[in-house]
């Protein structure tokens, strides 16, 4: 739904307006043009606009698209006011992971505005003067005749700006103590959790409230849940955002992905007439037998019409045979045979049996994502025969303590010294090291040489992997993508160099099966953009296609999408699920054991304290557990999978 919202029966249960948008992009294209157009006609009127924003990673295309019209289009900020609505405490304003920083990054360094119209909380203030500080905010605000439109993010406990769960209604801008789910979630902007500020100043949610229009904005899935509980459920100070109900106009903006929970998309049928296709019985279906803790088969025609499915029995018929259809789907699902049953003719197969054995390539955007994600995949798909290639696309050098490399150039000069090489020149490469990591500041960008080394240390990693799993050296393919070599969290936009190293991989080994990740709720958003990157190459081959005859093999490439340490595809959603055995679920394991650098501290491990290894085991014993829950075999564990029609 786009533009302003009128109350429907689909939107019945929503409390507050909430407009959806395929991607993040169009929803964030929307709310830079509802800026602009108020910008523009403050101009008109020789008046200020004032605008309240917000930081992280969710307004960063809003940021984008508006230095775009100011660049492209001529919309001027010189009108504009700015108050920013939290800021970490204590920190240096010019530092990389300060909210400071990150508005002149994102947005004022590439705008018109004046210096003096830009107001952030400042991070470096006495502590005795911190109350003072946010009085004066307050009356900043006021000064400048209210904020027109203030921009939201929010965090997955309901969270907006630093107010955290028991935030009051008529809470003010204070300093406050933020919620440990919270630093977790905002670990990625430092090199470990500990160095997390415990304190941030923020605007209250009575702040917040006075502005005259309020716009939140939500992306991707990990959203979902809260955006729910925010605009369905009765407002609550446990869930600040949904106090959000209490404006006269407040809008959400979110993505497909972020209102996948809401009760218009979750439970359709619930909210007006629904067409019942095979993908939405199979959904229906499965949620009611999860909800009601039954197996598919048997759900009966009472437990249809108490569940609010009474329609679709309606259209179809007796419970017995929309069971049957549900059942079969999920059982058709799980296969043994990732590349396909060579020599067999299964209409209801995931995978086609010819051609045997396949090309398949299997691109990781990290030098583990590959064994993390579907190592018994993987495995499976070398084993029976396929010519399997991986592609690195990222060197991941960013996540290698620095304590890794001292440990590695000691025992690179031990070597030397063991060999009776002349140690001089590792001996200096390990002097100067050490000299910088014990001087270097918090988020400082490595120098040069040690990034290379932390990009050594995992390539070595990801070669010892494909070694256990059996793949040929000449298989192993480090792309080392140029968006990422920045040596810092934020990534250089994607460039053309980036899609062409794609392309010319993919037309060299002109796979017939490609696994590509499907999660992107890792916190420094690496995994989307990987995506992206392999979509637009298999697109751009596949326009070639219609002209080069070198290229119509891609008409018989496959993509499928896996995911990763981060969350796991809905039940309803699966299209191939590969069981594993106690047995396999160790040897995956002990596969992951293989990147040493990511073991025991997981570097930027976003929201989830756990080892890779063991999210990855609960993740996939989840997945078969829920098979099992519906009436299919009870295996150890599943990897799963999601195909896509590019």
């Amino acid at each position: 739904m786009h533009g302003k919202k009128h109350t429907t029966l689909t939107d019945s249960f929503e409390k507050i307006p909430i407009n959806i948008f395929a991607t993040s992009a169009e929803g964030s294209i929307y709310v830079a043009q509802q800026i602009a157009s108020l910008i523009r006609q403050k101009q008109k009127k020789k008046e200020k606009c004032v605008l309240g924003l917000a930081t992280g990673s969710t307004p960063k295309a809003l940021y984008d698209e508006l230095v775009r019209m100011h660049k492209e289009e001529k919309l001027s900020f010189k009108n504009v006011i700015t108050f920013n609505l939290d800021e970490y405490y204590p920190i240096d304003n010019h530092a990389l992971q300060s909210y400071n920083q990150f508005m002149q990054r994102n947005l004022f360094k590439h705008i018109d505005i004046k210096q003096t119209n830009i107001h952030i909380p400042n991070g470096e203030i006495p502590k005795e003067k911190i109350k003072e500080h946010c009085r004066q905010y307050e009356k900043m605000i006021e000064d400048a005749g209210g904020i027109d439109i203030q921009i939201l993010g929010i965090g997955n406990n309901g969270h907006i700006g630093f107010n955290e769960p028991g935030s009051g209604i008529y809470s003010k801008t204070r300093l406050i103590t933020l919620d440990n789910s919270t630093r977790i979630a905002n670990a990625y902007e430092f090199a470990n959790i500990s160095e997390v500020p415990r304190l941030a100043i923020t605007m209250g949610i009575h702040t917040i409230l006075q502005a005259k229009k309020i716009i939140l904005l939500a992306w991707d899935s990990a959203k979902a849940a809260v955006i729910k509980k925010a605009a369905e459920d009765d407002d609550s100070e446990l869930v600040p955002a949904s106090l959000l109900q209490n404006h006269e106009d407040v809008s959400f903006v979110v993505d497909e992905k972020a209102a996948s929970e809401l009760t218009r998309n979750k439970s359709p049928w619930l909210t007006g007439d629904c067409e019942w296709t095979p993908k939405m019985i199979k959904k229906a279906v499965i949620n009611m037998a999860l909800k009601l803790k039954k197996p598919v088969l048997s759900l009966t025609n009472s437990d249809y019409n108490e569940y609010g499915l009474s329609d679709l029995l309606v259209e179809k018929g007796d419970a017995y045979e929309i069971n049957l259809q549900v059942y079969y789907l999920l059982r058709d699902s799980i296969t043994g045979w990732p590349g396909g049953k060579p020599n067999a003719n299964i209409p209801a197969h995931p995978e086609r049996s010819e051609p045997y054995p396949k090309k398949i390539i299997i691109f990781s955007p990290h030098p583990d994502d590959d064994i993390i994600s579907m190592g018994g995949t993987f495995q499976r798909l070398h084993d029976q025969g396929h010519d399997v290639h991986v592609g690195y696309q990222t060197s991941g050098n960013i996540a290698v303590t620095d304590e890794f490399v001292t440990r590695y150039l000691d025992f690179a000069v031990g070597f030397e010294e063991i060999a009776g090489i002349n140690t001089r020149k590792t001996g200096k490469i390990l002097e100067n090291a050490r000299k910088f990591l014990a001087r270097k500041r918090s988020n400082q960008v490595d120098t040069k040489i040690i990034r290379e080394i932390k990009a050594l240390i995992r390539r070595g990693e990801a070669k010892a992997t494909c070694r256990y799993v059996g793949i040929k050296e000449e298989n192993v393919h480090f792309q080392n993508l140029p968006f990422y070599e920045t040596g810092m969290i934020e990534k250089k936009p994607v460039s053309k160099k980036d899609i062409r190293l794609t392309i010319d991989f993919l037309k060299e080994i002109k796979p017939q099966q490609v696994y590509c990740a499907g999660d992107f709720a890792d916190p420094h958003g690496t995994h989307i953009v990987c995506f992206q990157i392999v979509l637009q190459a298999l697109q751009a081959i596949k326009e070639s296609a219609k002209k080069n005859e070198e290229n119509k093999w891609i008409d018989d490439c496959w993509l499928w999408l896996y995911k990763g340490a981060w969350q796991e595809w809905k039940i309803e959603e699966l299209e191939m699920a590969i069981p594993m055995s106690p047995d396999q679920v160790l040897q995956k394991r002990f596969g992951i054991f293989i990147h040493q650098s990511q073991k025991d501290m997981v570097p930027f491990q976003g929201s989830d304290s756990r080892e890779f290894w063991q999210r990855a085991e609960e993740r996939n014993a989840a997945t078969a557990n829920l098979y099992a829950e519906l009436g299919l075999t009870h295996y150890a564990a599943m990897e799963a999978f999601v195909r896509w029609h590019f």
